[in-house]
């Protein structure tokens, strides 16, 4: 880990200038230039040329954006096994949508790697888990074409859709209310930079809850891929640098089990996705 304050402070004036962001949205907007002097900064002081490197035990990891400037966008409906489990569950036919399904989780959701999703019993009894590969914005830009997406990318992080699902259908079948409570957006553990995914559609993805393996999928099934998404999203909105988008999850969500199984004060979930990492979080009722 490296504190980028410290690190830079034997920079020259000009070079320090450009990294003076107090947040991680300042940086991404900062450009490319940045980015590759923060990668210089921590190949120096790794070599102990700088100071401001970290051990892991004197620093505590947030969410890698926690403060996020727009609600965080999330897809629905975007893996067509995790679609047929949802209408067998709900005995009903929806099927693929000819158009992304979108909504928001507000950032007031948002918890650390390692934070605790949540439960308010008074609320709901029927707390879920959803592993989503999320898209983070590096480059501003309104009616973006899918040609031209994958330039708008800074990276990847997971996170962790957790929804209330009797909430959702409570308020007619809507996703905000049941996907907005607190505590419900486990992001983390870190942003990948999009030069260092290989294929951001051919990545594993998956959930273990206390150990046991519950979504085993793959980012190639999504239905609408990421160039799709950010074009559909930005039509008519502009995405700004820190932006996320949330691109789906895959089956094996507990609601669809038989019987449902939700999620119960004390679990340990756990979402992972290839060459992102883990991001894990405790269940706790309040």
């Amino acid at each position: 880990m490296l504190d980028i304050a410290k690190a830079a402070a034997d920079l020259p004036d000009p070079a320090r200038g450009a990294l003076n962001a107090k947040t991680m949205q300042q940086l991404i907007a900062s450009g490319p230039e940045a980015l590759d002097l923060v990668r210089g900064l921590l190949a120096e002081a790794e070599d102990g040329k700088h100071a401001g490197v970290l051990a892991p035990a004197d620093a505590s990891l947030l969410a890698p954006i926690p403060d996020p400037h727009k609600n965080v966008f999330c897809v629905g409906r975007n893996y067509a096994e995790h679609i047929a489990e949802g209408d067998r569950a709900q005995k009903q036919k929806v099927g693929v949508t000819e158009h992304p399904v979108f909504f928001t989780k507000p950032p007031t959701a948002i918890v650390a790697p390692d934070g605790d999703v949540l439960l308010f019993p008074e609320v709901s009894e029927a707390i879920d888990y959803e592993v989503e590969l999320t898209v983070v914005i590096g480059k501003p830009g309104r009616n973006i074409s899918s040609a031209d997406a994958m330039e708008h990318v800074f990276g990847y992080t997971i996170l962790n859709d957790i929804t209330a699902r009797d909430i959702q259908r409570r308020h007619g079948g809507q996703y905000f209310k049941g996907k907005g409570l607190d505590g419900s957006c486990p992001i983390g553990p870190c942003i990948v930079t999009a030069d260092a995914i290989s294929n951001p559609h051919g990545l594993s993805i998956g959930t273990k809850v206390n150990g046991e393996q519950r979504q085993n999928g793959n980012t190639a099934d999504m239905i609408f891929d990421i160039p799709t998404l950010i074009a559909s999203v930005s039509e008519g909105l502009t995405l700004e640098p820190g932006d996320m988008i949330a691109t789906g999850t895959p089956s094996g969500v507990g609601y669809a089990m038989d019987p449902p199984r939700y999620l119960k004060d004390g679990d340990r979930v756990v979402c992972e996705i290839s060459e992102i990492g883990t991001l894990e979080n405790t269940v706790r009722a309040v």
